[in-house]
């Protein structure tokens, strides 16, 4: 785990330089001071190394969103939440995004546009949820502003990662996205978007982390990184729990209590609670 660490923060360096497509195997290797034998026992290739970035980065991401907003006393304030934790992840892992979001176009691989369109639904799942919460002028637009809103996200990353506009005031930018958004919520009256047409905005692409044997797999690794017995044996109970067809899901949710501030365990508890509909 730490050669792989050393590989990606060095990868990094150079990717931040001179980018994905210009940067080679070899200058990573030279970058870190180990053979490409050693690079190849941590990463397969240039691209599974890429797909551990944006895995890295997005289940961060959508971790930290889907906690922030689901642990809101009031559903008033979901939205807000929303756009803060997402404006704030990207503006804290900045370097990368940067990177990502120029690059991207360039670079064509089927295992990362799975990731991304994998990503992408769990978004999906986060803005619906919130706008489940939302008060709006006709139910039959709510696919139309879950669009609506991605692109809001969409135009204001690509302001301060690509045409690199400063982002000065994190509070201003939050209510001006939660005002813009409200503001279709009450006044939009005509759908475009349909239920059906919008399934595959929600389909979530096979093979994924979304299945209990994936998901013992995730766990079995954190057991072997983790040293804090408490979390340890947390993680060990909610394997059992996993592989065990009846679950108590209060036992399931203290077990999440007491892993939920490792930030390693970030992603499988965001697992965890959406395989059993958990809430925070």
């Amino acid at each position: 785990m730490v050669k792989k660490q050393l590989i990606m923060d060095k990868a990094l360096e150079l990717f931040a330089k001179q980018g994905f497509e210009a940067t080679s195997v070899q200058q990573i290797t030279d970058h870190c001071g180990i053979s490409k034998g050693a690079f190849y026992l941590s990463y397969k290739s240039k691209d599974e190394l890429i797909i551990s970035f944006v895995d890295c980065f997005m289940k961060q991401i959508i971790a930290d969103i889907d906690s922030s907003v689901k642990d809101c006393s009031h559903s008033d304030d979901m939205l807000s939440t929303f756009f803060y934790t997402t404006n704030k992840a990207f503006q804290d892992n900045s370097t990368f995004a940067k990177i990502f979001f120029k690059e991207q176009t360039h670079t064509v691989n089927e295992n990362l546009l799975n990731r991304l369109s994998y990503y992408d639904s769990k978004v999906n799942d986060i803005i619906l949820y919130i706008i489940d919460h939302l008060v709006l002028e006709n139910e039959k637009t709510k696919f139309d502003l879950l669009i609506c809103i991605k692109g809001f996200m969409k135009v204001y990353v690509d302001l301060f990662l690509i045409y690199e506009l400063p982002l000065l005031d994190l509070d201003i930018l939050t209510k001006s996205l939660v005002e813009k958004t409200n503001i279709l919520a009450k006044y939009s009256t005509i759908p475009f978007i349909t239920k059906e047409s919008a399934q595959i905005l929600q389909d979530h692409i096979e093979g994924t982390d979304n299945n209990s044997k994936q998901i013992i797999e995730l766990i079995e690794q954190l057991i072997i990184e983790i040293e804090e017995p408490i979390e340890k044996e947390s993680l060990e109970l909610l394997k059992n729990c996993l592989q065990s067809e009846n679950n108590s899901l209060a036992i399931i949710k203290g077990l999440l209590e007491n892993i939920k501030n490792n930030p390693q365990c970030k992603w499988v508890a965001y697992l965890i609670r959406e395989k059993y509909s958990i809430q925070q």
